[in-house]
């Protein structure tokens, strides 16, 4: 890759950038985004402004990354690391790959494990019907739905109404929320419906408008 158009382009959905690592807790939250998500990478040693600080320290940063990987991620999330040099100063990247055994869970500050997805640059806490998309992504007998009158209530309404929350739906078909969810679910996996996601909530619409 060449690092500095990298750095010039600015972070998104595959680059994030860390001044140094500090906290496994929150980077985990980072590794599992990239993990969940197509993979993406860290470059530690530039600011988020872009600004190339450089790295101090090498083997405490790598040691902190490796024990969020390994104890604060769940499953492990793999990383390789490579380490170049920008404008004499060293830049440490962390490789995350796209993993196949989604979905990955970071350890939060609470005690409790959450999974965390990328929406442009930032790693956002995922909610269940994502979840449980990231779930079944990987089954190989894929997904078959059957085109009842809910799914065509449902293709309707998020066709006639601008991004749809998950309590809208359910009044909408009368459904309990736990059978809406795996309404969404279902017909997400089929393609015929997206989510949008965001800090606030997560959003309904047709996968083509």
């Amino acid at each position: 890759m060449n690092v500095r158009a990298t750095i010039i382009r600015g972070e998104g959905e595959q680059i994030d950038f860390k001044n140094k690592i500090s906290n496994e807790s929150k980077i985990a939250k980072t590794l599992v985004a990239f993990a969940n998500n197509k993979g993406g990478r860290l470059l530690i040693g530039v600011a988020d402004d872009g600004h190339i600080t450089g790295v101090k320290n090498e083997d405490e940063e790598r040691y902190i990354l490796e024990k969020a990987a390994n104890r604060y991620c769940k499953p492990v999330v793999d990383i390789k690391f490579e380490e170049t040099f920008v404008d004499d100063k060293l830049v440490l990247i962390a490789e995350i790959p796209e993993s196949d055994t989604k979905p990955h869970y970071a350890l939060g500050e609470d005690g409790k494990w959450w999974v965390y997805i990328r929406v442009k640059d930032k790693s956002i806490l995922a909610g269940k019907v994502v979840v449980d998309v990231l779930k079944r992504h990987a089954e190989p007998e894929g997904v078959l739905i059957a085109y009842t009158e809910k799914e065509k209530q449902l293709l309707s309404y998020l066709n006639d109404n601008e991004k749809v929350l998950l309590i809208d739906i359910c009044k909408h078909l009368q459904l309990s929320r736990r059978k809406t969810q795996r309404l969404l679910v279902n017909m997400i996996l089929a393609g015929i419906i997206k989510v949008d996601t965001t800090r606030e909530a997560e959003f309904y619409l047709p996968a083509i408008i």
